[in-house]
Order: structure tokens, then C-alpha cells, then sequence
């Protein structure tokens, strides 16, 4: 037997059907996010939402389209985030390194604020086989690539202006390079963000990162 969580002993959502159907997205990335898809239950999501498995099916009809609604609004929730965070970082490009600096650092932040969506990426890692494919592409094009066509856009700017050296032939390059140089060196000393960091490692992984940026992109 399944045993609910605190959040569900604490008692079903009340309200309707727009109210339970968030509670269901809420447990399931929540368990998504702890078990992965293949052990994830659709009674212990159920059980996590303090929901019956009945509502479940009746607003998503199984855990496939319910891992989808979770993996894709999520993915767009952050999506969105990351273009704020680019329009904001962008908007004051100045000096490249302190400015990418601060970019970088504010990124790596986003999985502090978005817990839940980087346990869910994490999962995706070890279960790619055997997710729905046309899931897991559609999670690419509203998520990560979006992500990059945003970043691409910002960089292929600011190259305009002359304070980096990136044109329209290097933009999409520019960008899959800062994405790594930026946060690469956190997601391998940090096993995929499933080990902490201090703060000051953190910082000197992203500024190693920002150095190698510029010395492909910057300018004299």
C-alpha cells in the first residue's frame, strides 16, 4: 500500500477542477522528479497530490500524457525564466567578462529557483530510452533549444556592437559554447547537480568557464 506523503495527509485540494488538476502536476514532479518515470506509480503520484487515482485518470487519462503535461509545462515555466534572465543580463552588456560573469552565475541560480525541473532533467539522463521519443523531442524544441535560439539572439547582438567577436556564421557556436563553458564545469563537479557545491567552487568553475569563453569570442 502507498503511503501519502505529508503534503496529502495534510489533506485532498479542495476547489475544482482547475485546482486538482495543478495538485496532480504538483505530485507528479515531485515523484517524477524522485523516482523517474519507469518507477514513478500512478498511485504514489496520486498519494503525493492527495488525490484519488480516479481524479488522475480522469484529468490526464495515465502516466504517459501526465509526464508529458509535467515534463512540458515545466520546461516552458523555465524557458520563460531564461529569457527574462537573458533580456535582463543583455540589456546591460558592457564589459564581457564581469557581465558574463554575472550571467553565469545567475544561470547556475535557476536550479535553485526551478528544483523540481532539474530533478525531472536529471531523470531523463538515465531514462531516455525509455521515455516517449515524440515527448522527449517536443521537451527539446520548447526547452533546451528554445533556450539556445534565446541566447544566440542575445550574443548574435551584442556581437553586432562590437563587444564580442560573433556574426552570423559563429552565433549558433558562440552559444552551444557559453551553455558549456559556463555551466559544464558545475554539472560534471557536481555529478549532474546531485551533489552541493560551495558557493566560491561554483564561482571559480564559471569564471574558468567565462575565460575560455573569450578567449574564442572576445575582443581587443
Amino acid at each position: 500500500m502507498v503511503q501519502a506523503s505529508e503534503g496529502a495527509r495534510r489533506g485532498r485540494p479542495r476547489g475544482g477542477s482547475d485546482e486538482k488538476r495543478q495538485a496532480v502536476l504538483r505530485g507528479a514532479r515531485t515523484v517524477f522528479g524522485r523516482e523517474g518515470y519507469t518507477r514513478a506509480g500512478v498511485d504514489a503520484i496520486a498519494a503525493e497530490a492527495g488525490v484519488s487515482s480516479r481524479t488522475l485518470y480522469n484529468h490526464f487519462g495515465g502516466k504517459e500524457s501526465l509526464f508529458r503535461a509535467v515534463l512540458l509545462e515545466s520546461a516552458e515555466a523555465v524557458t520563460e525564466a531564461h529569457r527574462a534572465l537573458f533580456d535582463r543580463h543583455f540589456r546591460k552588456f558592457r564589459e564581457p567578462y564581469e557581465d558574463l560573469l554575472d550571467l553565469g552565475l545567475d544561470w547556475i541560480r535557476q536550479r535553485e529557483v526551478h528544483p523540481e525541473h532539474f530533478a525531472l532533467v536529471r531523470q531523463i539522463i538515465p531514462e531516455g530510452p525509455r521515455l516517449p521519443a515524440d515527448v522527449l523531442e517536443e521537451w527539446q524544441r520548447i526547452g533546451p533549444r528554445a533556450t539556445q535560439l534565446s541566447l544566440r539572439t542575445h550574443l548574435l547582438a551584442v556581437g553586432q556592437e562590437g563587444r564580442l567577436a560573433v556574426d552570423e556564421g559563429s552565433a549558433d557556436r558562440a552559444a552551444r559554447h557559453l551553455s558549456l563553458f559556463l555551466g559544464g564545469g558545475v554539472m560534471l563537479d557536481s555529478y549532474y547537480g546531485a551533489l552541493p557545491l560551495e558557493p566560491a567552487a561554483v564561482e571559480e568553475l564559471v569564471r574558468d568557464g567565462v575565460e575560455v569563453f573569450l578567449r574564442l569570442y572576445g575582443v581587443e
